[in-house]
């Protein structure tokens, strides 16, 4: 009995075993088999999105390129030939190094980038750029080019411009500095673009200097053209005959343009009636020129940068009769040829004011006052290198002020108690900007900041401040930026834009699941009859 039982329970414990053995075999085989299925599921969804890629149409494949960086689309292209060529297709905008070696490879840029529009061609000073030649042969690629932008092309001559304007007449935007084309070769470019809307000449070497410069303009262009950019050219003048021809200008800026611009002045506000915005800086011109710039009654924005012939009579004519004047920046140059006596004038006129930058200027707390009382739509107000604004201008600003969002001092005798007004005054004030002024200590500015937590301050007591004003245009000694908060300004936006580092098949991913047009696009795609594009 004893030996039955015993011989039981050794086969017991051997089924037992068999079992578990078995078992542990299945569990593995179960765990083999959950593994290939697992990594056929992954294989099947990337083939999956490699089909959802392949059915999608060049025009949603280029808008995703579009939105990629300019380095993360060299790396899409190199993926397939049809990434290769959609990618070319698509891109719009494109800078060249203008060296004379480019001149070989034209043919074979061009023909892959076919859909250009906007181009930028740049050399470097120390090298030579490209000539004439090269710069035909892109016009022949490119006849459809709306914006050109010439950067240190010192080997153009004017028969260059001449054939390139004959090709390419869609041409919008054209901006060319330290080139050596002269005035023939500007001209070209006037008689055949009639689209030609904006156009800014830096360092134009080819202008002879003298009674001798040949006029530039009107050409056909002249009806076209909104915007006008002249700077640093030894005789600015010779452009008179464009500027007065162009009916429809709307912007006129001129920085460090040699020449009596007083005398012409009168001739362009009596045929140009439609701009909004004139920018002077170092360019010779009194008081004579701003009573005629008065004329411009539909004026918004005047810039007054170091003109030192200009004085409170000159102002005070202009803000008599420009009552829609926005934005007024004036750099008084230490002269003080203006001050309360202009700024008074323009309190009383202009109730629109929206952006006021002094600079060099002494203002009292009587104009400062009647500014803040008048101009009740002021946002944005800039005080630099000021002798007379102290604490308590800085507190009847603060009392008066209501609408003021922006305030930014700079080299002014103001302490921390103008700080300390500030913390109960300006109500819809959001950022303040304290420039090497001695008497304000990181002290009082946090106190300012704890009583008022919502305000950013920005303290800085050394380093000087250089930026430009907000609508853009020439270095200032003493500077001062604001945001546009408004109207658009008028001006380029940038060739190509800068990497942010991010991966390629997360950005590619991330626009395939995000975007409607794509989403769109598919769901017309699985509702069609299956067809696919190669």
């Amino acid at each position: 009995m004893g030996q039955s039982v015993s011989t039981a329970k050794l086969t017991s414990r051997r089924d037992c075993n068999r079992s578990q053995l078995s078992k542990s075999k299945s569990t593995a085989l179960i765990g083999q088999m959950q593994a290939e299925e697992a990594e056929e599921v992954e294989r099947n969804s990337i083939d999956g999105l490699s089909d959802i890629i392949s059915v999608l149409p060049d025009e949603c494949l280029a808008c995703i390129f579009q939105s990629l960086t300019p380095g993360d689309r060299k790396r899409c292209s190199l993926v397939c030939r049809r990434w290769l060529r959609i990618e070319g297709q698509s891109r719009h905008r494109l800078s060249l190094n203008a060296q004379s070696d480019l001149h070989p490879h034209i043919p074979s840029i061009f023909s892959r980038f076919d859909a250009v529009t906007k181009l930028a061609l740049k050399c470097d000073r120390r090298s030579v750029s490209i000539g004439d030649e090269a710069l035909a042969q892109i016009s022949e690629h490119c006849r459809n080019l709306t914006r050109l932008k010439l950067r240190a092309c010192r080997d153009l001559t004017d028969a260059g411009m001449l054939a390139f304007a004959k090709n390419c007449k869609c041409l919008k935007k054209l901006s060319c500095g330290s080139c050596t084309f002269g005035a023939k070769g500007m001209n070209a470019v006037l008689d055949y673009c009639p689209a030609l809307e904006e156009l800014s000449v830096k360092r134009l070497r080819g202008i002879t200097d003298g009674a001798a410069a040949e006029p530039i303009g009107p050409g056909v262009a002249a009806a076209s053209l909104k915007s006008i950019c002249l700077k640093e050219l030894y005789n600015g003048q010779c452009f008179g005959p464009l500027i007065v021809g162009a009916k429809n200008l709307r912007s006129l800026k001129l920085f460090r343009c040699s020449g009596d611009w007083d005398k012409l002045f009168p001739l362009i506000v009596d045929r140009v009636t439609g701009i909004v915005e004139i920018h002077m800086e170092r360019i010779q011109v009194s008081d004579i020129g701003l009573t005629a710039i008065s004329n411009c009654l539909n004026l918004e924005i005047l810039h007054l940068v170091k003109t030192p012939e200009c004085t409170n009579v000159g102002l005070g004519s202009v803000a008599e009769k420009c009552r829609l004047l926005r934005k007024l920046h004036i750099d008084g140059w230490k002269a003080n040829r203006i001050g309360d006596q202009g700024l008074i004038a323009v309190a009383k006129s202009c109730l629109n004011l929206q952006e006021l930058v002094l600079i060099g200027v002494n203002p009292t707390k009587i104009s400062l006052e009647m500014l803040a009382s008048n101009c009740q739509n002021l946002e944005r107000l800039a005080l630099c290198g000021s002798d007379t604004v102290g604490d308590a201008e800085i507190s009847c600003i603060a009392l008066k002020c209501i609408a003021l969002k922006k305030l930014c001092i700079k080299s002014c005798p103001v302490s921390d108690h103008g700080m300390e007004a500030l913390a109960s005054g300006c109500p819809n004030l959001v950022k303040v900007k304290v420039k090497k002024c001695r008497g304000v200590t990181s002290e009082g500015v946090e106190w300012l900041r704890t009583n008022r937590g919502s305000l950013v301050i920005n303290l800085d007591t050394g380093e000087q401040l250089d930026a430009s004003a907000s609508d853009g245009g020439g270095a200032q000694d003493n500077g001062v930026e604001f945001p546009p908060m408004v109207a658009s300004q008028i001006g380029a936006p940038s060739i190509a834009s800068s990497s942010t580092g991010r991966s390629t098949s997360h950005k590619l991913l991330g626009l395939l699941s995000g975007m409607s047009l794509v989403a769109c696009t598919l769901r017309r795609f699985g509702n069609s009859n299956g067809s696919s594009q190669s």
